[in-house]
C-alpha cells in the first residue's frame, strides 16, 4: 500500500551509523513501498569506531562516499543540515533555508561531545594530533604515568580500554617500557556491561599487560600532575585522557529532556509527535554506541515498512551488546544481553562480519566494499552470528 499511490515519502536526518542502516533496512523491506531521502551536510561516511587504533598505526580510518552508499540504499542525498523541524505541517528546515516535506521522519543526528574530565586530553574521535603527541611524550621519556579515566554516566567505556591496551603495547614496542598505565573508572568491574565472563576476561587481561584498574572511581579534573576523583582524593598521574560527555543536538520542534536526548517507545517513535522516529546517539538509550544505533534504526525501519503498507511485522528495539576490544595483540569479542547477561567472550568472531559496528544490512553492505570472505563455520558449539545479506 502506498499513500494517495504514491510511495510513503520518507526524510532521514543524518548519514551515520543508524541513518544508513535505516535507509538500507527501508529498502529491504519495502523497496516499492517508501521514497528515501537521506539529509546530511557530509560526503563521506567515516568509519569513526577505528579512530581508537589511528594513532597507533595499526589501523586506519575507513571513508566511503556517501553518494555511493546512498545510491545502494536506494536513497536520494540532499547535501545540508537540519535547523528545525515542524511536527504539525510535517516539515523540516534547513539552515540553507530550505524546506522539506516528509509523510515519516527518521531523526538521526548523533550526538555532541563535550569535556567531560576538566584539564585532560579528551578523546572523542579521529584524532586531533592530541594523542599523538602524547605518544611520542611517552617514547621520548617524558611521561611516565598515564590514566585513561571514563567519566561519570559514560555508558560505553569500551573505547578508553583499547586506548590503555594500545598505549601499554605501543609503548613496549618502542622500548618504553617504565610506562605505568591506570585505568580509572566508576564502573565496579572492568567491562561490567558486558557481564561477569567479559569482565573477568578483561581484568585478566589488564592484569597481563601491567595496567592498573582504580574502580568505584570518578575523574573529576586534572591539574598540575594530580587527577581528581570521587571518593574525594588525589591521584598523581604524567598525562590523563578521558572520554567526552554527550549532549543531543535540541532541535526545534522536537522534544528532549535536560541533556538533549529524545524520549521514545520500543519501535523509535518520538513520544508525543506523529511520524517522528529518532535513533542513535541523539535518544536517550544509555548505550552511545554505533551497535545499538543500528539496532534501533532497524526497528524504526519495521515500523516504517509496515506503516507504508509492506508485509512486515514491526520488531521492537531489543538491545544485544557486542564488542570488538583491540587489545595490540589479539582482539576480544564480547557480546552480552543488555543487562549483561549471557556474558560471552572470545577471541575469535563471535559475528560476521567481525566488524566493529555489527549493523544488520551496513555491516554486510561495508564487508562487501572490504572484499571480506564468507563466514566461518561455527565451533565448539560456539555461535556466530550472520548478519543479514
Amino acid at each position: 500500500m502506498t499513500w494517495a499511490g504514491k510511495p510513503l515519502n520518507v526524510v532521514i536526518a543524518g548519514a551515520g551509523v543508524a541513518g544508513l542502516e535505516a535507509a538500507l533496512a527501508l529498502q529491504k523491506l519495502a523497496p516499492d513501498d517508501v521514497s528515501v531521502q537521506l539529509v546530511a551536510p557530509e560526503t563521506e561516511f567515516v568509519y569513526r569506531p577505528l579512530a581508537v587504533a589511528e594513532p597507533f598505526r595499526v589501523a586506519e580510518l575507513r571513508r566511503f562516499p556517501l553518494q555511493v552508499l546512498c545510491d545502494a540504499a536506494g536513497a536520494r542525498l540532499r547535501r545540508g543540515s537540519v535547523a528545525a523541524v515542524d511536527p504539525e505541517q510535517k516539515t523540516l528546515a534547513l539552515t540553507d533555508g530550505d524546506e522539506l516535506a516528509y509523510d515519516a521522519l527518521l531523526l538521526a543526528l548523533g550526538a555532541k561531545p563535550r569535556e567531560a574530565v576538566e584539564g585532560a586530553i579528551t578523546f572523542s574521535g579521529p584524532d586531533t594530533g592530541e594523542l599523538a603527541a602524547l605518544l611520542e611524550r611517552v617514547v621520548d621519556g617524558d611521561v611516565s604515568r598515564v590514566a585513561f579515566a571514563v567519566p561519570s554516566g559514560s555508558m560505553w567505556p569500551l573505547p578508553l580500554y583499547e586506548l590503555a591496551l594500545l598505549t601499554a603495547a605501543y609503548a613496549s614496542d618502542h622500548g618504553s617500557r617504565g610506562l605505568e598505565v591506570s585505568i580509572v573508572t566508576p564502573e565496579e568491574r572492568p567491562l561490567a556491561i558486558f557481564g561477569p565472563a567479559a569482565s573477568d576476561a578483561v581484568r585478566e587481561l589488564l592484569g597481563l599487560r601491567g595496567i592498573g584498574l582504580e574502580p568505584s572511581t570518578a575523574p573529576v579534573r586534572f591539574a598540575d600532575g594530580r587527577l581528581e576523583v570521587l571518593p574525594s582524593r588525589a591521584i598523581p598521574f604524567d598525562a590523563v585522557v578521558a572520554l567526552p560527555r554527550l549532549e543531543g543536538p535540541r532541535l526545534e520542534g522536537i522534544p528532549h529532556d535536560e541533556s538533549g536526548f529524545v524520549p521514545t517507545d520500543g519501535y523509535g517513535a518520538v513520544r508525543g509527535l506523529t511520524d517522528v522516529y529518532a535513533a542513535g546517539d541523539l535518544t536517550q538509550f544509555p548505550l552511545k554506541q554505533g551497535g545499538s544505533a543500528a539496532q534501533q534504526a532497524d526497528a524504526v525501519a519495521s515500523a516504517i515498512a509496515a506503516d507504508a503498507g509492506a508485509d512486515v511485522r514491526p520488531e521492537p528495539f531489543t538491545p544485544v551488546l557486542r564488542g570488538l576490544l583491540l587489545t595490540g595483540f589479539v582482539p576480544r569479542f564480547l557480546r552480552a544481553g543488555p543487562t549483561g547477561a549471557q556474558s560471552v567472550v572470545d577471541t575469535e568472531p563471535l559475528w560476521w562480519p567481525p566488524a566493529k559496528i555489527v549493523g544488520a544490512h551496513l555491516a554486510p553492505f561495508l564487508a562487501a566494499q572490504l572484499g571480506l570472505p564468507e563466514a566461518p563455520k561455527a565451533r565448539d558449539g560456539v555461535e556466530v552470528e550472520i548478519a543479514l545479506a
